[in-house]
């Protein structure tokens, strides 16, 4: 009797350390799914992606950034070509709020706080009413340190913004030269 209470409370205790261990992790951003059927997990690596372009607006600063497949794109002149991108193309736009540098010698903006992640992936096959295109946002929070679905469902949003520049296949931002 005493070897089987010794073996549950070593289970036991076991199990609590697993699930505590659990807890203290960090977030698996890529665990992530939008409603639009759009997994982080696609964009993995993304912080290491080619720069495409860069912006900024009055509340943000904005890095963007593409999958190898997009680049390789780009580079072949799609757009302007005429061409569409391929499908598996990836492209994410990096998003800081901004402060201004209190080092340098000039005045400039720099990033303060980052604050999201705005997805877009070609897949004709599954977003074949979005030019191929599906979109995603994904919120973060600082304090946290921990990303979040956006609850308002950015798919439709994020086409109907893009059909701007349809003939550019629904993309915005030019590859800048370097």
């Amino acid at each position: 009797m005493k070897s089987g209470n010794a073996l549950t409370f070593a289970t036991a205790a076991t199990v609590l350390a697993l699930l505590g261990g659990t807890g203290a992790c960090a977030q698996d951003k890529y665990s992530l799914k939008s409603p639009s059927g759009i997994a982080f997990s696609d964009f993995r690596g993304y912080e290491d992606w080619a720069v495409v372009s860069s912006a900024r607006t009055d509340e943000v600063l904005k890095v963007i950034v593409a999958n190898p497949t997009m680049i390789k794109a780009y580079k072949s002149g799609i757009p302007g070509n005429g061409k569409p991108f391929p499908d598996g193309s990836r492209i994410a736009k990096l998003q800081w709020s901004f402060k201004k540098s209190t080092e340098a010698t000039f005045a400039v903006d720099v990033p303060n706080v980052f604050t999201q992640a705005f997805v877009i992936e070609k897949n004709s096959k599954k977003f074949p009413n979005s030019g191929g295109w599906g979109y995603a946002l994904f919120n973060y929070d600082a304090a946290s340190a921990k990303f979040t679905v956006d609850p308002t469902g950015v798919a439709d949003c994020g086409h109907a913004c893009h059909v701007a520049v349809k003939a550019k296949d629904h993309i915005f931002h030019p590859y800048q030269k370097r």
